[in-house]
């Protein structure tokens, strides 16, 4: 049975970081294809990260240059920094294993999340 359980959110202020992490079991990390997803109340499920069996990375437009996927192989944990973070970022964030090419990952399951507020 996959589990996957995310921490690691919390309130911030606008330009803070966060580092949110996704400890799994039941699955190999470094063997699948990963991703972060968030969703804002009222809005769909967006992927913002995902990493391939062969650490290739995508990120979505709007998190370039502010979010890093990574994982430690060794925890079997897969990390998301998210850095300078704006209001609009405020959403619950999903960790998931996934299916597809990194840009288009569709998640097979996902945590129970973790959430993530921005305040201006």
């Amino acid at each position: 049975e996959v589990q996957l359980v995310e921490s690691g959110g919390g309130s911030v202020q606008t330009g803070g970081s966060l580092r949110l992490s996704c400890t799994a079991s039941g699955v190999t990390i470094y063997d699948s294809d990963m991703g972060w997803y968030r969703q804002a109340p009222g809005d769909e499920c967006e992927l913002v990260s995902s990493i391939s069996d062969r650490a290739t990375t995508y990120y979505a437009d709007s998190v370039k240059g502010r979010f890093t996927i990574s994982r430690d192989d060794a925890k079997n944990t897969l990390y998301l920094q998210l850095n300078n973070l704006k209001a609009e970022d405020t959403a619950m964030y999903y960790c998931a294993k996934g299916h597809g090419q990194v840009q288009d990952l569709r998640y097979i399951q996902k945590g129970q999340g973790t959430q993530v507020t921005v305040s201006t």
